[in-house]
């Protein structure tokens, strides 16, 4: 526990966000601690909650703004953050587990991906599959993907679904451009097609994505630092790179560029796995330093509470958290993190979420599908998570392929379609750090916190570990702390 709070604490005192962070940037903390303690025991409390206020009070400050923190940061005061929830579906995220959820949930996804596709000039004419004659017409059709597979002959066909019938698609090896495209399509996505029809088949000639326009980059007079899979309980959590990293942003750590870079990140954006977490995997519990998922989320507390209060930090929940498995999931709940949701500068929200920070609209998933995106297409893998997001805003889904390895809940409402064109989309899971722009949206992965796990001996996963991205008024910085 910090030195300051603990002893504090040991006095059966709280300490206050704002007061703890003053005491701490003075220059001698812990004998001001122990001098406060004993005004506060003499004025007859046994228990209270030392405010910024009081601290003002008995140390007879008039004028607490004149104080000053080492370096180039001032002492944490009130920032104004426009900062906007756009989308949370922690208190919207609803199913009972009947199949009418499920229709509704692919129906919900179908009609969203489609309204999409249909604002394509080469797709405004298409037809529902049910009103398609014989002849060799030229056709345009959308539709969900049940299936793909090769022919002997290793041509492609394309199993397509709309909500008034089926039909096959061919896609010939020898269009060679088009074949290529067609090796990235995957199961319960939607696309458009345009091509002939012969028969029972359509012959594809060009096929659609929902896709994303190139869109205008946002100006941005302050920064954002990026993390995630932390992973706080595990033997393998790095908590000396975790505490460069909080020294830095509170200004503690690093040449005066560096210094001067913290004191300009105003959010500090979470992408899950914050824990370890109970039962993950088989043969976990050997690997656990902490083995209760309340203490690890009051060690969370602990190196989080650190970070200073004029930073708001946007947290959402992992495959290793305690939030529920299934995608979308509803973020942490605070009753297996009531220290940390004492924080009051952290906002706790779904997977995935799109918020606005300060206008720049930044979609926050943990990841998860990028495990089935790797095993289903071919050159995608972990190590460039940056291609696989790439893909992902293509098709306009966070988690396309459904029946796999991540878990979906079958809900009334696709939560995972990707409605907005963010300016920034972070994701973690992967372990590794990744960093692309495409058509101007800034593909983030940020990497982790933990060291190479036995698990990912196996399968030669070199994770990139104490790397923190950060995107400084538009460009994106590496530090690294391991």
């Amino acid at each position: 526990m910090n030195e300051i709070i603990g002893k504090f604490a040991r006095e059966g005192i709280l300490i206050e966000d704002n007061a703890y962070f003053r005491l701490r940037e003075m220059d001698d903390p812990a004998s001001v601690s122990s001098e406060l303690i004993v005004k506060i025991k003499s004025n007859g409390g046994k228990f209270t909650v030392l405010t910024s206020e009081m601290l003002d009070e008995f140390l007879e400050i008039d004028n607490p703004a004149e104080i000053k923190a080492r370096g180039p940061l001032m002492v944490p005061a009130e920032r104004d953050f426009d900062f906007e929830v756009i989308s949370d579906t922690s208190n919207r995220s609803y199913t009972s587990g009947e199949i009418g959820d499920m229709i509704a949930y692919f129906n919900s996804r179908y009609s969203r991906l489609k309204n999409l596709l249909s604002k394509r000039p080469e797709l405004k004419d298409h037809m529902p599959i049910a009103d398609l004659r014989g002849g060799e017409d030229v056709v345009s059709i959308i539709g969900m993907v049940n299936d793909v597979r090769n022919t002997k002959n290793n041509h492609r066909i394309i199993e397509l679904e709309d909500d008034t019938g089926e039909i096959s698609v061919v896609v010939h090896n020898e269009n060679h451009k088009l074949f290529e495209k067609s090796e990235k399509i995957v199961r319960d996505e939607v696309v458009g097609v345009h091509g002939t029809k012969k028969g029972r088949f359509v012959v594809a000639s060009e096929i659609f994505h929902p896709g994303v326009p190139r869109i205008q980059e946002k100006e941005m007079d302050f920064s954002v630092a990026f993390i995630s899979d932390v992973h706080i309980g595990s033997q393998t959590f790095l908590e000396d790179a975790f505490m460069k990293f909080v020294k830095w942003i509170n200004g503690d750590f690093g040449s005066e560029e560096q210094r001067s870079l913290a004191a300009d990140v105003k959010y500090l954006v979470v992408a899950g796995d914050i824990v370890d977490g109970i039962g993950i995997y088989p043969g976990q519990e050997k690997e656990l330093l902490i083995r209760d998922i309340h203490e690890q989320y009051e060690e969370a507390a602990r190196l989080f509470g650190d970070i200073r209060s004029d930073i708001k930090i946007v947290m959402i929940p992992g495959n290793h958290d305690s939030s529920r498995i299934a995608e979308p999931q509803p973020a942490i709940p605070e009753e297996y993190a009531k220290s940390l949701y004492s924080i009051r500068n952290i906002e706790f929200l779904s997977n995935p979420s799109l918020v606005s920070l300060d206008g720049v609209r930044t979609l926050i998933y943990h990841g998860r599908s990028f495990d089935d995106m790797a095993m289903s297409v071919n050159g995608l893998s972990h190590e460039r998570s940056d291609l696989i997001m790439e893909e992902l805003l293509e098709k306009r889904h966070l988690a396309p392929i459904y029946g796999e390895r991540t878990p979906l809940a079958s809900e009334i409402e696709d939560h995972l379609v990707i409605d907005e064109v963010p300016h920034v989309l972070h994701t973690g899971h992967v372990h590794i750090n990744a960093y692309k722009k495409y058509k101007g949206v800034h593909l983030i992965n940020s990497g982790t916190f933990q060291s190479q796990t036995e698990f990912q001996k196996i399968y030669n996963i070199v994770p990139t570990c104490g790397q923190v991205p950060v995107l400084n008024r538009g460009v994106m910085k590496l530090l690294e702390f391991s």
